[in-house]
């Protein structure tokens, strides 16, 4: 019995010294990215911001329905589907995408799931996304397709900048054409992007398929970028051309970190005797088992932030969703087609884009959008500051009815019950905005329906309009807790700011004292086994400093 605690014992040290050898680096960037990811604005346009950002649209009559474009892109649409090639997007928690094979086995129907209404760089376009979650950028004047060409991109980008900090046209100018930018995710279906500078170096990435103003960024915003998220996500494998193993390297290394800090910990433990009072409980009067300065530091950031820093490592892993433990986040094409209804509302496809019910002094609408429900739709508007302002032309109303929303929530649960359906007025721990987001990200109220499934399904959807907001079956709420709860802390009371930066202040400064004490002992470790110095025979206080690190 003591031979085997004496080798798992000098096992435990091993691992935790050659594994903080190799992560001690990667663990203090890891923890720095973070924090800089924290106070990072974010580049990618949100929903709020493409709205603030859009022309005015005013309307008038002459402009053709959502019908008439429709049909009259039909074998356009069908050769840029064939030259598109799409594939399902990945979502953001590395959710797995539907098989090529349950595609092909349920072939989605030719329909809109959503459609906008815009200005782009002064032309009226119908933007309009199908069940198959291709995209199309229509002219609401002929009913054609429309690519947005590096000319037409700078032409928007000079309404984007005029309306917001005044630059003239010599102020911008097209830069190239990208499929993948690095600095944007998971925006297959519009690529590729034409990028867009001002003389200010304020870039932005440009939809060649809608015109949609993705990304907008200025040099600072950049430089935070790759010192942020581009180092923190492993990004500079892509760099190098090994982006196909991105995924298992974060996976591997987020698994490796969360067993060196853990064996840190028990070691930790082990070694403390608490000495209160200042009495001395370990040998030549000291408090605490350390005598050099850069163990006394690692071992206390370890001891009292140590189970922090075990949090990120393991929620870092849990991220990856490893083996795909956890179900896909987002919802499939299948079930989107199933929800949404094969059926295009007659007075969706019929109704003609006019003068709106609106003074012009009143308001300032930038969007119009349909969305459809079974039979029936709702026509809303878009002010630049957000405001949903229902349209109610002939045959529609103002919202969806309680029996479309009730149908398209048991289309969407097949062949299982749906146990409850209630209507929430607050966030709460499935359903909430992240701190850069607002009402237009995350709207209130919802509906959270309940599947009487395997799975414990919950479904959240706007009753305004009936988007599916977000979808968790049981794997995605343990997910849930397992990753965001622990990596971001966005629950409860640690939710609100500025408590919650207070609180990840704190430990993320102890995890980079951690780091940086790793980083220091790793190296003297390094150092004391490939060049070993000569001691003299006698040398105690070498002997002793050996004996101290290794904790015999």
């Amino acid at each position: 019995m003591k031979v085997t605690m004496k080798v798992l014992n000098w096992l435990l040290y091993q691992t935790h010294r050659w594994l903080g050898v190799v992560l001690g680096l990667f663990m203090f960037i890891w923890l720095l990215t973070g924090l800089v990811i924290m106070y990072s604005a974010p580049t990618t346009q949100n929903r709020t911001q493409q709205l603030a950002y859009g022309e005015t649209l005013a309307p008038h009559g002459g402009w053709l329905s959502l019908g008439e474009v429709w049909r009259a892109s039909s074998e356009q649409r069908k050769l840029a589907a064939m030259a598109r090639k799409p594939k399902q997007e990945p979502s953001e928690t590395h959710g797995h995408p539907e098989s090529a094979d349950h595609r092909k086995a349920s072939p989605l129907p030719d329909a809109i799931a959503d459609a906008r209404l815009v200005r782009l760089a002064g032309e009226p376009i119908w933007l309009i996304e199908d069940v198959k979650g291709l995209r199309f950028a229509l002219s609401v004047i002929d009913g054609t397709i429309r690519e947005t060409s590096p000319d037409q991109a700078v032409g928007i980008a000079e309404k984007w900048f005029q309306a917001h900090e005044g630059k003239d046209q010599s102020d911008i100018r097209y830069v190239e054409t990208v499929e993948y930018p690095i600095i944007l995710r998971n925006r297959d279906n519009l690529r590729p992007f034409h990028r867009i500078e001002a003389n200010d170096h304020t870039e932005l990435l440009i939809s060649s398929r809608t015109g949609e103003i993705l990304h907008a960024s200025t040099r600072w915003q950049r430089a935070f970028y790759w010192a942020g998220n581009w180092l923190h996500t492993f990004k500079p494998l892509d760099s190098l051309g090994f982006g196909h193993i991105r995924h298992e390297v974060q996976t591997w290394a987020g698994l490796t970190a969360a067993i060196a800090t853990l064996s840190g910990l028990i070691i930790g433990w082990l070694r403390w005797r608490p000495g209160f009072a200042g009495k001395p409980t370990y040998s030549q009067g000291r408090t605490q088992p350390y005598r050099e300065f850069w163990f006394k530091w690692h071992f206390w950031a370890g001891l009292i932030g140590g189970s922090f820093a075990l949090s990120w490592a393991a929620s870092g892993f849990i991220e990856t969703n490893p083996w795909k433990w956890f179900s896909p986040a987002n919802y499939s094409r299948e079930e989107l087609s199933r929800y949404l209804g094969s059926e295009l509302p007659a007075a969706m496809s019929d109704w003609r884009p006019s003068e709106l019910p609106f003074t012009e002094n009143s308001v300032d609408i930038v969007e119009i959008v349909w969305t459809r429900l079974g039979g029936e739709a709702v026509l809303q508007a878009y002010t630049r500051d957000g405001q949903r302002l229902p349209l109610s032309p002939v045959g529609v109303s103002s919202r969806l009815s309680e029996t479309a929303l009730s149908d398209a929530v048991k289309r969407l649960a097949g062949d299982h019950r749906v146990s409850g359906q209630t209507l929430i007025n607050e966030y709460d721990s499935y359903y909430y905005p992240r701190h850069n987001q607002g009402v237009n990200e995350k709207p209130l109220p919802v509906i959270r329906a309940e599947f009487n499934d395997d799975a414990g399904t919950l479904v959240y959807l706007d009753p305004q309009d009936g988007r599916l907001l977000n979808k968790l079956d049981r794997s995605r709420r343990v997910f849930r807790w397992l990753y965001s709860a622990l990596h971001h802390w966005d629950f409860g009371w640690l939710y609100y700011r500025p408590l919650w930066d207070l609180w990840m202040l704190v430990w993320v400064s102890l995890g980079l004292v951690l780091g940086a004490s790793s980083v220091v002992i790793g190296w003297k470790r390094l150092k004391r086994t490939f060049m070993p110095k000569k001691r003299k025979v006698g040398n105690r206080s070498a002997i002793n400093e050996l004996a101290t690190e290794t904790g015999n």
